[in-house]
């Protein structure tokens, strides 16, 4: 996914003659602490709430104010992943996407990309999640996937979680299956460390403990 297709259309953006108070206003409609300022098609800056609050004139136009306005913004083009990181790296509730003229197409708001992760991680679907604690030279997604395959079930979703100075990594499954149980046993046979899993089947009849209690024996 790109850019441009996270759009959200209903958030229009400030022109230099708003006034202090109807981009307050129109933050606290949409529930943003940024708004981008724009002259027609041309992106000026980003206007942050905390640049305007202090003004006594709640009257005052925008543009008659001396701000030093950031300038962050993605392509249309760029991938989701650089929204994120802009998103994180300036702690933005919006970011400007304009288009390969640098022409100011619209911006994505933070709940976008809530829905964006919401789907990517398919939070939505029933099913187990199983969390695997691994070394970075043994991360091969095709065998896990394989494991989970056996019992007849697929992964929905996988993301990695890295740790600084570490050789291991979190590697995190959403599968479609709710009893997991013998996809977390399987993991177990072939010596995957499962940090922790979480089984929405309906009820527990205790084999998990009783094949960890079968290893703990059998490694004896």
């Amino acid at each position: 996914m790109v850019a441009f297709e996270l759009i959200a259309d209903a958030i229009p953006p400030v022109h230099t003659s708003d006034t202090v108070q109807k981009v307050l206003d129109r933050m606290v409609e949409f529930r943003v602490r940024h708004l981008p300022i724009v002259n027609e098609d041309q992106f000026l800056g980003l206007l942050s709430e905390t640049d305007i609050q202090a003004e006594v004139d709640p009257q005052t136009p925008i543009g008659a104010l001396g701000l030093s306005l950031v300038n962050p913004y993605v392509r249309e083009d760029q991938h989701v992943y650089d929204v994120i990181r802009l998103f994180f790296e300036q702690q933005l509730s919006v970011v400007p996407v304009l288009d390969l003229k640098k022409n100011y197409l619209g911006l994505i708001p933070l709940n976008r990309m809530n829905e964006y992760f919401a789907t990517i991680t398919s939070v939505a679907q029933p099913g187990g999640i199983i969390v695997l604690d691994i070394s970075n030279k043994n991360n091969s997604l095709a065998h896990m996937a394989q494991v989970v395959e056996s019992d007849n079930a697929q992964i929905l979703s996988s993301y990695v979680r890295t740790f600084p100075d570490s050789t291991r990594m979190e590697v995190t499954l959403k599968v479609n299956k709710q009893d997991i149980s013998n996809i977390v046993a399987t993991f177990m046979r072939y010596d995957y460390d499962v940090k922790a899993s979480f089984n929405h089947s309906e009820h527990d009849d205790g084999a998990m403990d009783r094949y960890a209690s079968l290893m703990n024996y059998l490694n004896l």
